[in-house]
């Protein structure tokens, strides 16, 4: 999960919205990214994520399940705003809990 969530917010780092939104090869790239990261949620164990509530499992999931079955529902400009703006919480969280030191 963390792999994936530091790997999803580089895609958008530092790219504004727009240009994002005109750069097919970027979307696509988000868009399996997050699959993987709600993937990779999917499969923590149910006891592991009552313990650790603060993490929004069940829209990690959801949002993968739309990624991958429901294509004309993928709102990109959400994407990348969870991407940029929500997705450095979810890695502190992560970094935190798994004890690994932040990457710069």
């Amino acid at each position: 999960m963390l792999s994936a969530a530091r790997e999803a917010h580089s895609i958008v780092e530092g790219i504004p919205v727009d240009c994002f939104l005109g750069d097919g090869l970027r979307r696509r790239a988000l868009e399996r990214t997050i699959e993987i990261l709600g993937e990779a949620a999917r499969r923590v164990t149910p006891g592991f994520r009552a313990a650790h509530a603060e993490i929004d499992w069940r829209g990690l999931a959801g949002q993968r399940n739309i990624l991958a079955h429901e294509y004309g529902r993928i709102n990109h400009r959400l994407l990348h705003e969870a991407a940029s703006e929500r997705l450095p919480a979810l890695i502190d969280i992560l970094e935190r809990m798994i004890g690994v030191e932040p990457k710069s």
